[in-house]
């Protein structure tokens, strides 16, 4: 009996062993396959960001889900060059076309259909050399689809990629299109896309006073919201005239949430050419309302900025902005500038107010430095006033606390992802 114990002893021992060593195996071969999988999402294809082992799935890629709402209708479509599908190799008007949906028009935002229009640039109406197809600009004599332009239209689709900063005018044309389809009863269909700003919200709430088309609604600079939240936003606290609201679907992605990194695979605008000037952006941007140059005319679109006038034993980077596609007149053209280079900034999580401070108090042109553009971007008045006092960023930004705590409680309503 003590021999046959201690033989099955040893058998135990084993087995218990082999057991361990093959569970251990399987556990580093998951461990491995994993870190593959990652290491993988993470090259240079950035068509696709990792959700753990799995990618992003945007609105437009799950036909499946919006096509009964195009089904025997007459479409409409907003869309511009990010309205693409990476699965199909395809932009969103081809694809439905193919899958034989009655699109009857294409409206274009702000740069246009194909979108290498400058800012701020009037786009004409036309028709889609591809397709055949009319084009209707939502950026030249009118920037809300007026009703007769929504004549014969059952469903309009919304399919534009944003960047989550307010005086990005995208969201603006959002509100206008969702407004007219409410005032026509047309139902409007958003296929949601990333916000590769969507991991902070931060800056001064708009004021009532203050409003234009680079500035709707009363929302921080940064919002962190998707264009299909933001949509949800705009029907649910009434923004949209008369208070109308919008029949409106969305169609959320798939593994996504707000704090992961998101690389967009086609620049969203002409001068906002890859991810650090899309991260500068809701930063540089102050620039636009004042003297100084933001990049224009260069290939470093919202990654440099500077002015003929700014002091080089500070601002020791040199540049010289020329004519070029979404720049054909920069400020300071074929003139020599001096500024800082950002393009190896770490990434923002807030708003930097620091660059333009700086730049303000060393230009020695303090009184012409601001110009009327830049109420309407920052959406007060009180921010150039607090510059022109002298505060800190740290004391600006603490004017901001209480206006994005109550923002963040209206925001919590609508959001679709973590």
């Amino acid at each position: 009996m003590g021999l046959n114990f201690f033989k099955n002893t040893v058998l135990l021992l084993v087995l218990t062993i082999f057991s361990c060593g093959s569970s251990t195996e399987k556990k580093e071969q998951r461990e491995e396959r994993k870190e593959n999988q990652v290491a993988n999402a993470k090259t240079q294809d950035d068509t696709l960001a990792s959700f753990g082992d799995q990618e992003i799935v945007v609105g437009a890629e799950q036909f499946q889900l919006y096509s009964d709402l195009l089904k025997d209708k007459n479409v409409g479509v907003v869309a511009n060059q990010t309205s693409f599908l990476e699965s199909e190799n395809q932009h969103l008007v081809d694809f439905l076309i193919s899958k034989n949906v009655s699109v009857k028009k294409v409206f274009a935002p702000e740069h246009g259909f194909r979108g290498t229009a400058d800012a701020g640039e009037h786009v004409k109406d036309g028709v889609d050399s591809k397709t055949g197809v009319p084009l209707i600009s939502l950026y030249g004599s009118n920037k809300k689809p007026s009703q007769e332009q929504l004549k014969g239209i059952d469903v309009v689709i919304f399919d534009i990629q944003d960047v989550g900063a307010r005086f990005y005018t995208y969201i603006s044309t959002l509100h206008y299109v969702m407004e007219a389809c409410a005032e026509a009863g047309i139902s409007v269909v958003v296929l949601d896309r990333p916000n590769p700003n969507g991991h902070y919200i931060d800056g001064p709430i708009l004021e009532a006073e203050n409003q234009s088309f680079v500035g709707m609604h009363p929302i921080p600079i940064v919002h962190g919201m998707t264009i299909a939240e933001y949509a949800k936003m705009i029907n649910g606290e009434g923004w949209l005239k008369n208070s109308v609201r919008c029949e409106l679907s969305v169609i959320s992605m798939k593994n996504y949430n707000h704090k992961m990194e998101y690389s967009l695979p086609i620049k969203p605008s002409p001068n906002l050419p890859n991810a650090q000037s899309i991260n500068l952006y809701p930063s540089l941007c102050f620039f636009e309302g004042t003297f100084i140059n933001a990049g224009r005319g260069t290939d470093m679109q919202f990654q440099v900025f500077g002015a003929p006038s700014l002091p080089a034993s500070k601002y020791n980077f040199t540049y010289t902005p020329q004519s070029n596609e979404g720049a054909k007149n920069p400020k300071f053209k074929g003139e020599l500038c001096y500024g800082k280079d950002l393009r190896n900034e770490p990434k923002l999580k807030k708003i930097n107010l620091k660059w333009l401070i700086d730049a303000y108090n060393a230009n020695g042109r303090k009184k012409d430095f601001f110009n009327s553009f830049f109420v309407k971007l920052a959406g007060t008045e009180k921010l150039q006033q607090q510059i022109e006092q002298g505060l800190t960023a740290e004391e600006i930004r603490a004017t901001w606390k209480e206006g994005l705590n109550e923002f963040g409680k209206v925001r919590a309503k609508y959001l679709l992802y973590k």
